[in-house]
């Protein structure tokens, strides 16, 4: 007798159409079909204010569960340097910021520009630990490297950080969807939901935590933030909400329309699977080529490519990768499988 094989990614696999050769979802996820329905339903519809203000409340609570925290910890964003803006404005005169080199700019550039004294150091990512100090006021890094594919040790950073004082601020646009977040190991959580969750652009998420919260000005409050939005469209009056919606922005109401069908989607899913199907991928494919395996494993894969050719020979062979930093970069995620790896592969040695 044969035993079916029980796949527990199928459910996600079916929300996808065709993926053959994209290999991008480190630039911009591949949308599901239940978005692209649920975006064309509200286009071809009248506007419905109660179902928009679903989508939104809906798609927080996903996000809560694929980080695990409470839905009362997430603030809803467009981006995430303005999101990062907002806790570069809180830091005291004369702060210390550390952060990665090679560090993604909307997570870095806040802090240069914030003023007051702020200072802005940088070390390796696989130093970041070694060069917090006594005098290092908040850590700011990417879970997962942009540029490279670089997973940080969370585990060395945070314990660092936690033996001075400092804050810890993660981007974790580069990880949630294809591995394991658990953003209560840091005081702020930020994710941009349009690459590895498959969202439309424009929907970003903050978990921060209650002791940090207390320490953040709502400088770009308006009627969202409010406790009541509904009523706190006019005047100066309005009470802002007592938990992380206090930090909230209007949401582009279509953004979320498309995005809560693919955050479900995803909170549902296995998490661990998926990680364990991409890091598979990546892994296969550096065996291929010869390249040397991360330490911690990760779904990017990059190498370096000063001129372009590599991207070239991938682009020239139907294959959606980029280009970042000197580094060609090509990524695996749910929607990939085997045959993707070995296309990738002949186009490089052909």
């Amino acid at each position: 007798m044969i035993t079916a094989v029980h796949d527990p990614l199928a459910s996600v696999r079916a929300e996808f159409g065709s993926a053959d050769g994209y290999l991008a979802a480190c630039t911009v996820g591949l949308p599901m079909d239940a978005t692209r329905h649920a975006v064309a339903a509200d286009l071809a519809g009248r506007p419905d204010i109660a179902s928009y203000s679903r989508a939104v409340e809906q798609s927080r609570a996903h996000f809560a569960s694929l980080v695990g925290v409470a839905p009362e910890r997430v603030a809803i964003g467009s981006q995430t340097s303005v999101q990062v803006a907002l806790l570069a404005a809180a830091l005291p005169a004369g702060s210390t910021v550390l952060v990665p080199e090679h560090e993604f700019s909307s997570l870095v550039l806040p802090f240069v520009h914030a003023g007051r004294g702020i200072r802005v150091r940088t070390a390796p990512l696989s130093r970041l630990a070694d060069a917090i100090t006594s005098s290092t006021t908040l850590v700011a890094f990417s879970l997962v490297q942009s540029a490279c594919g670089h997973v940080a040790d969370v585990d060395a950073i945070c314990t660092a950080a936690a033996a001075v004082g400092a804050r810890t601020v993660c981007d974790a646009t580069q990880a949630v969807g294809w591995m394991p977040v658990d953003a209560g190991r840091f005081d702020a959580l930020l994710c941009h939901a349009y690459k590895w969750l498959c969202c439309p652009r424009g929907v970003a998420f903050m978990s921060v935590s209650a002791d940090y919260a207390r320490t953040l000005a709502p400088v770009q409050a308006g009627w969202y933030a409010g406790d009541d939005p509904w009523t706190s469209c006019y005047g100066g009056d309005a009470d802002l909400a007592a938990c992380a919606r206090r930090f909230d922005v209007s949401p582009a109401w279509q953004a979320f329309v498309g995005a809560e069908p693919a955050l479900r989607t995803f909170a549902q899913a296995d998490i661990a699977a998926v990680h364990a199907h991409a890091t598979g991928l990546a892994s296969r494919l550096r065996r291929a080529l010869e390249l040397e395996q991360p330490d911690i494993p990760t779904a990017i894969v990059t190498w370096v490519d000063p001129g372009g050719d590599d991207l070239a020979r991938l682009q020239a062979a139907g294959i959606t990768a980029s280009g970042r930093n000197g580094r060609a970069r090509v990524a695996f995620h749910v929607f990939n499988d085997e045959t993707d790896v070995d296309r990738a592969v002949a186009a490089l040695r052909g």
